[in-house]
C-alpha cells in the first residue's frame, strides 16, 4: 500500500484544482500583503496591525497582535483546511516543515536542518532540557536571573538524571552591570563538574541583555582544554533579543538557541523554534514524536540519516497548523523592514523611555542605559507604588505595560515597533505625574 493511502486510509484522489491557490510552495502568502512597505516604515508597519488606537501598547513583547500578512496567511490556511482538511495535511505535512525552517534561517542565519519548529520558548526549553543527555553528579550551572520555565525544565532533567542543578548571580545591581562582571561571575561558577551552561539573553525581570558573544568565548576557552567527552553545552533562552538585535544566531557561540516567535517577532500565537549546531543536536534525544519525515521513516520508506535533525527533533501531533505555516510570513516582514532598522528603531523608543525615566527623581531606573547591555524592555520603580500599582493606574489612563512576574518585581515598559515617540513621551508624562506632592 502507498504511503498517502495508509495514512489517509483511503484511496482519495488529491483535489489539486482546489488546493493548488492554497500552497505555501506557491509562493501565495507572500502575495496577499497588499501593503507593501518600505524599509524602516514604521507608520505603514501600524497600520497592519488590528490593535485598538484607545490605548498605547507598551506590553506588546508578551503576545503580539498578528499584522495582516501574518493574519491572512493564517485565514487563508484555515480556509483550505476547512475546506477540505484530510487532502490539505497530507499534501503539505511532509515537506512544509522544510520550507518553514528555510525562512526562518534566511532570517536568523544558520541552516534550515538546524531549526526544530515548537509552540513557545517554554516548549523549546523544555525539549532541548528533557532531552539532554546528562549522568548522575554531571553540573548544570544556570543564572537566578532565569524564567521559571527555564528554572523548572533544569530542575525536572536534574531529578530524572541525578545531575545537580547550581545557580549563580551574574551581577547585583542591573543598572551598574558590566561585561566584565558577567564574565567574572561566570567563570567562577563553572566547575570541572560544569556539562551544561543555561541562561537568558535578556533578562525579562531586569532588561539587562547578556553579552552572548563573549560569554560564549569564555566557554570556548574552557571547553579548548577539556575532552570531547567533557564539552560544555551553552544555552541561550533568546525570546526577548530576537526580532530586535541584528544578530546572525549562529555566529553567537551557543550551542541551542531557543525562542518563541509570537512575541518580537509578531508570528502567529502558539509558534516557536530551536537553532542548534549540528554537534549539540547530537547531545540530546527528542522528546516527543515527530510527524514529517520521521514518519516516513516509521513507515519503512526511508532511512534516519535521510532527515534534517531539527526535522526529527520538531513534535509531531497535530497542531493549529494553519499558525505555524503561517510563520514565514513574519520573517518576511522583518527582513523587508530591514534587520539592522528594526534594531536601530527599537533601541532608539527605548533610550528614549530610560531617558525620561531617569531624569524623575521619584522613580529608579534597573535597566542599563547602554544598548550593548540592554535591549526592548525597561524596568523602574515609582517611589511609594507597587509595581501592579502603577500598571493600573497608567491603564487607567490608556496606557498599557506590565509588572515583571518575579520575586522581585518591577513596573516594565516595551516600546517596540508599533510605538512611536509621541506614545512614549505620552506614557513619560503620566509617570511623571504619579510624583507625591
Amino acid at each position: 500500500m502507498e504511503r498517502r493511502a495508509f495514512l489517509t486510509g483511503s484511496g482519495l484522489t488529491l483535489a489539486a484544482s482546489s488546493l493548488n491557490s492554497f500552497a505555501l510552495t506557491d509562493g501565495k502568502p507572500s502575495e496577499l500583503n497588499s501593503n507593501t512597505l518600505a524599509p524602516a516604515d514604521w507608520s505603514g508597519l501600524r497600520k497592519l496591525f488590528p490593535l485598538t488606537y484607545d490605548y498605547i501598547h507598551l506590553a506588546t513583547f508578551l503576545l503580539a497582535s498578528h499584522p495582516k500578512p501574518v493574519a491572512d496567511a493564517i485565514a487563508m490556511h484555515r480556509q483550505a483546511f476547512d475546506s477540505n482538511p484530510a487532502d490539505y495535511w497530507h499534501e503539505h505535512f511532509m515537506t512544509i516543515d522544510g520550507k518553514i525552517t528555510q525562512a526562518a534561517a534566511q532570517y536568523m542565519g544558520g541552516q534550515g536542518h538546524q531549526i526544530a519548529l515548537t509552540d513557545s520558548t517554554t516548549m523549546g526549553l523544555a525539549m532541548v532540557y528533557s532531552g539532554l543527555k546528562l549522568n548522575p553528579d554531571d553540573e548544570i550551572v544556570q543564572t537566578v536571573h532565569d524564567h521559571y520555565s527555564t528554572d523548572l525544565s533544569l530542575q525536572l532533567r536534574a531529578d530524572r538524571t541525578g545531575a545537580k542543578v547550581k545557580r549563580i548571580t551574574l551581577y547585583q545591581d542591573p543598572a551598574q552591570v558590566e561585561v566584565e562582571q558577567i564574565l567574572s561571575n561566570l567563570k567562577a561558577g563553572v566547575s570541572d563538574k560544569t556539562r551544561v551552561v543555561a541562561v537568558t539573553w535578556v533578562h525579562s525581570s531586569t532588561g539587562v541583555k547578556l553579552p552572548i558573544r563573549a560569554m560564549a568565548d569564555l566557554i570556548q576557552g574552557i571547553n579548548a582544554k577539556r575532552t570531547d567527552a567533557d564539552q560544555i553545552l551553552f544555552c541561550v533562552d533568546g525570546v526577548h533579543g530576537f526580532g530586535i538585535e541584528n544578530e546572525d544566531i549562529s555566529q553567537l557561540g551557543c550551542d541551542f538557541f531557543i525562542a518563541g516567535t509570537h512575541k518580537w517577532i509578531f508570528g502567529p500565537r502558539g509558534t516557536g523554534l530551536i537553532w542548534a549546531k549540528d554537534s549539540a543536536w547530537q547531545q540530546t534525544n527528542a522528546v516527543i514524536p515527530s510527524f514529517s519525515q520521521s514518519y516516513d521513516v516509521w513507515m519503512g520508506y526511508s532511512s534516519q540519516d535521510q532527515v534534517p535533525i531539527g526535522e526529527h527533533m520538531s513534535p509531531g501531533g497535530f497542531h493549529s497548523f494553519e499558525h505555524r505555516w503561517a510563520l514565514p510570513e513574519a520573517f518576511k516582514l522583518h527582513l523587508q523592514l530591514g534587520k539592522a532598522n528594526v534594531q536601530s528603531r527599537i533601541h532608539q523608543l527605548n533610550n528614549q523611555t530610560k531617558e525620561g525615566l531617569a531624569k524623575m527623581a521619584h522613580v529608579r531606573l534597573y535597566t542599563p542605559k547602554t544598548t550593548s547591555l540592554s535591549s526592548g524592555l525597561v524596568c523602574f520603580d515609582v517611589d511609594g507604588m507597587h509595581p501592579d500599582e502603577v500598571v493600573k493606574k497608567l491603564h487607567d489612563q490608556g496606557v498599557i505595560m506590565s509588572s515583571t512576574p518575579y520575586r522581585q518585581s518591577y513596573a516594565r515598559f516595551a516600546p517596540s515597533l508599533i510605538n512611536n515617540e509621541q506614545e512614549i513621551d505620552i506614557a513619560l508624562g503620566a509617570i511623571a505625574a504619579l510624583a507625591k506632592g
